[in-house]
């Protein structure tokens, strides 16, 4: 049988929230070892990405590991019109689940550090060279995402998508946000990884643009999916353990 929705927002609330401690947690630790900005920055990027990486393999069966509610607007837009798409019912429900699981994340990493579990961060990130290293994180992203589903590799997402986030640490300006729950999660720490509540929205913007050009680059590249095509990160079946 199928997994329920239930279990498959519960695994997207259970990745994201994970995927935030080790972003925080991380920073946090960086920070208290090292007072060298470039180490405090490798440091981070590699615990996301190993992080990341375990994450997508372990919970990629049950619920796709989206862990972002751009890639699951982007799995609706693209399988709307298929049988096998995502109903706009359970994106709604995915996104609630991640942003609720960012946001425990956060607290989480706090407590961990003995820091105030909830500590709005004053890292302000406002300035237009960010936006656009937002969108081109997010837009490289979505690319990588569903240009590997329509070539048939959606197995390699645990190390690509992976990869390509620990890479977009160091080469985007914002150093690679790329997800709007795992963004305002972070707004719950001031701490190395804390984005300021003010700027918030405009990574969120940001965001949405770059999700809408990666999709545009899908089709200039892929051209369009074929209607039986659905949209997931990593392809999972209606038969996983224990039943995403």
């Amino acid at each position: 049988m199928s997994a329920s929705l239930a279990r498959r927002a519960a695994a997207e609330a259970i990745g994201t929230a994970a995927l935030v401690a080790v972003v925080v947690g991380s920073g946090i630790q960086a920070t208290e070892l090292s007072r060298d900005i470039g180490v405090q920055l490798l440091a981070n990027a590699l615990a996301t990405v190993l992080g990341l990486g375990v994450l997508i393999a372990l919970l990629g069966p049950i619920s796709g590991a989206h862990f972002n509610p751009v890639v699951s607007l982007a799995a609706w837009l693209t399988g709307r019109r298929s049988p096998d798409g995502m109903p706009l019912r359970e994106v709604a429900a995915y996104v609630a689940a991640q942003t609720a699981g960012a946001v425990a994340g956060s607290v989480l990493a706090n407590a961990m550090f003995s820091r105030p579990l909830v500590s709005w961060s004053t890292h302000d990130r406002f300035a237009g060279h960010l936006w656009l290293g937002e969108v081109t994180a997010t837009a490289g992203l979505i690319l990588l995402i569903f240009g590997l589903l329509r070539s048939g590799r959606g197995h390699l997402a645990p190390i690509t998508v992976a990869s390509f986030i620990g890479a977009a640490y160091w080469f985007t300006s914002s150093t690679s946000f790329a997800n709007p729950a795992v963004t305002i999660g972070r707004a719950f720490t001031d701490t190395f990884a804390g984005i300021a509540p003010s700027s918030v929205v405009p990574f969120l913007a940001a965001q949405l643009v770059g999700a809408a050009l990666g999709l545009a680059l899908v089709v200039v590249v892929f051209g369009r999916p074929a209607p039986a095509e659905a949209a997931v990160v990593v392809p999972h079946n209606d038969t996983a353990p224990a039943e995403r």
